[in-house]
């Protein structure tokens, strides 16, 4: 399940706003152009196919000219540091020379960030700007596996989750790398906005719409040597029969093999259990219903295979933090306008 902490909810977007919720990017000297990137495609883009828009985005640095990673490009003409005192979410630079310390303006502007109240984010290093920040002691946090080691020995204080794609830490929250960002920034657009809405953007992106933060950062084989060893068949199968009583035994007699070997293969391919994914779907699927107006939990349970409603209770309030109801009220129908797509 993802990895998600219950005491530090940070306030999601309000559809009946003014402006919608305003994300923010600090870009600092040698950032890394990848994970910028990933936050414009999930935050900055317009989605006129879902009839609203879901983000004020801006991009915002602390010099007029602003050296990219490597010297590749040099990035002008975006806002000062001060629209950072503006940003509800807040995601911080990420420079591949850890050991450089950030500038005071840029650490300053993180630290008040973070104590009115803002959402910060880190993307791949950008743990070590939260950090040296001073803001993770205690807290939980993902950082790539190649830092890991310099991260735990320059900064003990923090709980580094060394194996995880991503960390919900409420208002805190970090990818272990370049490709999570995008799994993060998704989990991001599903807690504000509900599994629907994030589906669409994942669909825009062509990317994959749910992988939780629990999952592995490597796999052994992203790509199977065999073509008939790829998950991918048994995937789409089972996802068409969530709402039957499908148990692992039953995944595995599919893909004709024993059930160890086919939770090597889900460990090998999409670095999580059999188990884990078929929750995580069924979850998916009973936020879904919910959002599309489906009232009856117990109808929501049985299409979506979690059974009952209070085995939906439990898992989606483990999920999302929330109960159906709570749900129902921030992302039903008459949360925001009905999708287009």
């Amino acid at each position: 399940m993802p990895q998600d902490s219950s005491q530090h909810r940070h306030p999601n977007p309000d559809p009946g706003s003014p402006r919608p919720h305003r994300v923010v990017v600090i870009v600092d000297e040698n950032s890394n152009p990848f994970e910028l990137s990933c936050a414009i495609e999930v935050f900055g883009l317009r989605r006129p196919e879902l009839g609203r828009d879901l983000y004020d985005f801006r991009l915002c640095a602390a010099a007029p000219r602003t050296r990219m990673r490597d010297g590749f490009f040099t990035l002008t003409d975006v806002a000062g540091l001060d629209a950072a005192e503006t940003a509800d979410t807040l995601i911080v630079p990420n420079r591949p020379d850890t050991d450089t310390p950030r500038t005071p303006d840029v650490l300053d502007a993180v630290r008040r960030a973070h104590a009115r109240g803002a959402r910060l984010v880190g993307f791949c290093s950008g743990a070590f700007t939260l950090a040296e920040a001073g803001l993770l002691d205690g807290r939980r946090a993902a950082c790539h596996w190649m830092w890991a080691d310099s991260f735990r020995a320059r900064f003990p204080g923090v709980r580094l989750e060394p194996d995880v794609l991503f960390v919900d830490d409420g208002d805190l929250l970090t990818a272990s790398g370049s490709a999570s960002a995008l799994d993060l920034g998704l989990h991001l657009v599903r807690r504000d906005h509900g599994a629907e809405i994030a589906n669409a953007v994942s669909r825009r992106l062509v990317f994959a719409a749910h992988r939780d933060g629990g999952q592995r950062q490597f796999v052994e084989r992203p790509v199977p040597d065999i073509a008939d060893e790829s998950l991918g068949p048994l995937l789409a199968w089972a996802q068409e029969r969530l709402g039957d009583p499908l148990t692992v035994t039953d995944l595995a007699a599919r893909a004709a093999v024993s059930p160890a070997t086919l939770h090597r293969r889900f460990r090998a391919q999409l670095g999580t259990t059999p188990l884990a994914w078929l929750i995580g779907e069924r979850v998916a699927l009973a936020c879904r219903l919910i959002e599309r107006g489906e009232e009856r939990l117990d109808v929501v349970a049985r299409r979506s295979g979690l059974g009952t409603a209070a085995n939906l209770r439990a898992r989606l309030r483990r999920e999302t933090g929330l109960s159906p109801s709570a749900y129902r009220r921030r992302f039903g129908p008459a949360a925001g306008e009905p999708l287009s797509v």
